[in-house]
């Protein structure tokens, strides 16, 4: 009996934790679907009227696709006051009555104000589902998890949220972007178990939202028996070190797919030993908008009870594109030449 009740007790922490800010409850709909949207790299500064227009880049995607879940993954705002420019994504978000949260990027907290200060600051603020739980336990300022209830109304989904970091704490020695501590990878290892165990020993299909791409996102785009979906306009700005987060969603088998930001000008989706590794697409509008991709967001589609999610981008003007759904698009079958 014990073996069962310790899993349940820090399950229901973990849920009544994760959404008591706000009092919400993320659920599949009538129709068994959930859907999320994805907005990147806004690097909102209001000091100096930089990159203003991702406002309006969010209503409308917001208006168009009605989703259940709105994510920014990173660089959302630059400046040394971010207060009033996280006031007005909630604005947004709140007229739109969609949840939210946001995780962070290595532009984030640089400036006058800390991550630390963001991660309380944040769930104050309409319909944000951020946590500072962990703060202090686990590495990093935005590590956090969010079931998804099915009509039962258990879990049937997980979405999780993490830091992943700013820059290598190693310098110089090693130089570059941060990467996972191995705090976070033991906590993502026994949040999974304990949600695993709780399902009768079956790992619940997860989604992954954080900055940074792990370095096998290289191996992604390199996979030539299912070439990836989308562009590559730069290389991969992903650590330097592989503290093992890939390997460790791997072997616990819940997390289908990755989705992050960083590197603007790519908005690719591959797969790397069956894990969907994708970027978002770039929420602020880019110097060269002939070549780079145009300005949007990612939308994800979950279906309750199954192992699979669509996917497209939707950009500024409102066209959709780089449809797929993994895992059917990405079988050898369907592979793109």
């Amino acid at each position: 009996m014990k073996n069962y009740l310790y899993p349940l007790i820090a399950l229901f922490l973990i849920a009544l934790t994760a959404n008591a800010q706000n009092d919400i409850k993320l659920k599949f709909n009538e129709e068994g679907e959930f859907k999320i949207v994805q907005f990147t790299d806004t690097h909102v500064d209001l000091a100096s009227k930089s990159n203003l227009n991702v406002y309006e880049t969010i209503e409308k995607i917001l208006d168009t696709e009605k989703p259940d879940f709105a994510i920014l993954t990173g660089d959302n705002v630059t400046e040394n006051e971010p207060q009033e420019a996280y006031r007005r994504f909630a604005e947004i978000f709140k007229k739109a009555n969609v949840p939210w949260a946001a995780v962070f990027g290595n532009h984030d907290g640089q400036s006058g104000i800390s991550r630390e200060y963001l991660a309380e600051f944040l769930p104050k603020l309409p319909l944000c589902m951020n946590s500072d739980l962990d703060m202090g336990e686990i590495y990093g300022y935005s590590n956090f998890v969010l079931p998804v209830y099915g009509k039962n109304k258990k879990t049937k989904a997980l979405l999780y949220c993490m830091d992943s970091n700013s820059n290598s704490t190693l310098s110089p020695t090693v130089d570059g972007y941060g990467w996972f501590d191995f705090t976070q990878i033991n906590w993502y290892r026994k949040t999974c178990r304990e949600f695993t165990q709780a399902n009768d020993g079956n790992p619940l299909p997860a989604l992954a939202f954080f900055h940074i791409p792990l370095p096998e996102y290289t191996q992604a785009w390199n996979n030539k028996n299912t070439p990836p979906l989308g562009v590559k306009n730069e290389d991969e700005c992903s650590p330097d070190i592989n503290t093992g987060m890939f390997s460790a969603m791997l072997e616990c088998g819940d997390v289908m797919g990755t989705f992050v930001g960083h590197d603007h000008i790519n908005d690719y989706i591959g797969v790397y030993y069956n894990i969907a590794l994708a970027y978002g697409r770039v929420t602020k509008v880019m110097r060269n908008p002939a070549e780079d991709p145009l300005a949007g967001g990612r939308i994800i589609v979950l279906k309750e009870g199954q192992r699979q999610f669509d996917t497209w981008i939707r950009d500024m003007n409102g066209k959709r594109e780089l449809e797929c759904t993994w895992p059917d698009s990405f079988t050898a079958e369907n592979s793109r030449e």
